[in-house]
């Protein structure tokens, strides 16, 4: 059922089910999507909400935070369980996801308790400054309003119902209205009884939050475009991330769509490392694999040097002994074979072998030059899956003049040896300018949930590169400044009064204090 301020509500509209990706079997219960008047109840319930919590301390915020934490973790098995046969992904990774799930709630609560997300400066006035006297000016970031967020097919704990997005809104004093992923419904209904639950047991208001069902696209453009809600959080495909920020652009108030899109992901093998050809093979191929290629940030392209055949030999061979691994959902899987399809026209470096079910495809890496690249760029859209380029370059200059092209980037990667170093100082402004996180020695799949991770870059990696979905940088996300000039100082918020009540962390008369 969906959860519309705390209340269990059954749908009133189309029936849908979740089907088991690794059998194709349809499974129980039936859901229902919930009509506009429902959506309505929702918003209104958030809107009202918004009034009572924007106004809760960072002490309250950081307990309900937490609380949320404990109940996942009390609830992992049952999340498990039900998720194993929505999403076709292992155990293993499923249950270590929900702990990362708690973690990075564990971790907002610690930033909400610090406090230097609210980015606190006081200006203290000087009468007596010539030519003309300063004013008092004190500066806090304050919460949006209600956020809609959707769930992500790839991630069902960490970026859906009480994942990333949820918890930088919460954290930000946003109550979440979050739009359940139709994949996997029974897992978004658990996580959300944890956070309905945590919502009651701290006493705020039912409205903090809501989970609902919609089929097709209607629900998500009516969430977007109503008046009340003042942010969007969004993990998918690029044309629903495009979708909803032109509603959101066309609104008569616009407000922040913060989606993440779509990435290939590039990794630059340079002169020295390309010598260390098995260690380069295994480590792309299993970073290629992971999660059967379903990751933000498995390596659409891999950078070799020409002379480098060893290893290109190497990797086709790596690639001949993979397995197909369970996709997420049929369409997932079709639109991965459309895209490998794509591929044969060029030179087959490697192909895997089928896995079990019906939505197992085969792993694919195919070989170009960065001159094929270049003339058909269309061969680095991205394939949502294990499939992935290997282009072979001349030089230096060569792998810059290929990465221009590019589109924005949630990473790059570079593998080097010590004698690598200067290529690599001369490459990083283009790296820079490429993506938002750039690796050096390790590979892109796994992002830490710390407070100095970015997870977005330039567009259409994310629809605003100057952001991040992971680590607690994410709370600015849902907040905007606000300056108060000559206030008395009985009405001044907590925040920014002189006596620092929560210990908070401030730029005052220019000196940061702690």
């Amino acid at each position: 059922m969906s959860v519309i301020a705390g209340r269990p509500v059954a749908g009133d509209g189309e029936e849908f089910r979740a089907v088991d990706p690794a059998t194709g079997t349809a499974l129980e219960p039936a859901y229902r999507a919930l009509s506009a008047p429902r959506i309505e109840e929702a918003v209104t319930a958030a809107a009202t909400a918004f009034e009572v919590y924007r106004d809760t301390t960072p002490q309250q915020r950081a307990a309900f935070l937490r609380t949320i934490a404990d109940n996942l973790d009390a609830r992992r098995d049952a999340l498990v369980e039900r998720a194993l046969v929505e999403t076709g992904l292992p155990e293993a990774r499923l249950t270590g996801e929900v702990g990362r799930t708690s973690g990075q709630l564990r971790l907002m609560a610690d930033e909400v308790e610090l406090g230097e997300h609210q980015g606190v400066r006081i200006d203290h006035a000087q009468p007596d400054r010539s030519p003309a006297p300063a004013p008092d000016l004190r500066l806090r970031s304050i919460p949006i309003g209600p956020v809609v967020v959707f769930g992500a097919s790839n991630f069902p704990f960490a970026f859906s119902t009480a994942g990333g997005d949820t918890a930088a809104a919460l954290a930000a004093g946003c109550p979440v209205i979050v739009k359940a992923h139709n994949a996997h419904p029974g897992t978004a209904e658990l996580a959300a009884g944890a956070i309905a639950d945590a919502v009651n047991s701290c006493g705020l208001p039912p409205g903090t939050f809501s989970l609902l069902y919609g089929v097709g696209n209607e629900i998500g453009e009516h969430l977007v475009a109503h008046p009340d809600v003042r942010g969007v959080g969004f993990t998918g495909s690029r044309a629903g991330g495009l979708a909803l920020l032109r509603i959101a652009q066309a609104r008569p108030t616009p407000i922040p769509v913060y989606a993440e899109m779509s990435s290939i992901n590039p990794v630059i093998v340079l002169p020295g490392r390309a010598k260390a050809v098995d260690e380069v093979a295994q480590g792309y191929l299993g970073s290629l694999t992971l999660g059967s290629g379903q990751f933000c940030t498995n390596p659409g392209l891999l950078f070799v040097p020409e002379e480098a055949a060893e290893l290109r030999t190497a990797i086709g061979a790596a690639v001949g002994e993979t397995r197909g691994q369970t996709m997420l959902t049929e369409p997932i899987s079709d639109a991965y074979r459309d895209g490998v399809a794509r591929l044969d026209s060029i030179d087959v470096l490697g192909r895997g072998a089928e896995g079990d079910g019906p939505n197992a495809p085969a792993p694919v890496v195919a070989a170009v030059t960065t001159a094929q690249l270049r003339d058909t760029p269309g061969l680095a859209d991205e394939v949502f899956g294990a499939a992935s380029l290997v282009v072979s370059y001349r030089d230096l200059e060569d792998v810059i003049d290929t990465l221009d092209l590019l589109e924005g980037q949630l990473t790059v990667s570079v593998h080097v040896e010590p004698s690598d170093h200067e290529a690599l100082r001369t490459l990083l402004p283009t790296l820079e300018d490429l993506a938002g996180r750039i690796i050096v020695n390790a590979w892109p799949t796994g992002v830490e949930v710390t407070h100095a991770m970015v997870h977005g870059g330039p567009f259409p990696a994310t629809s605003d590169g100057r952001s991040t979905s992971v680590g607690t940088l994410a709370i600015t996300r849902f907040q905007r400044p606000v300056s108060y000039q000559g206030l008395p100082e009985d009405l001044l918020p907590q925040a920014i009064r002189d006596e620092n009540p929560y210990g908070l962390p401030r730029r005052v008369d220019g000196t940061l204090e702690r």
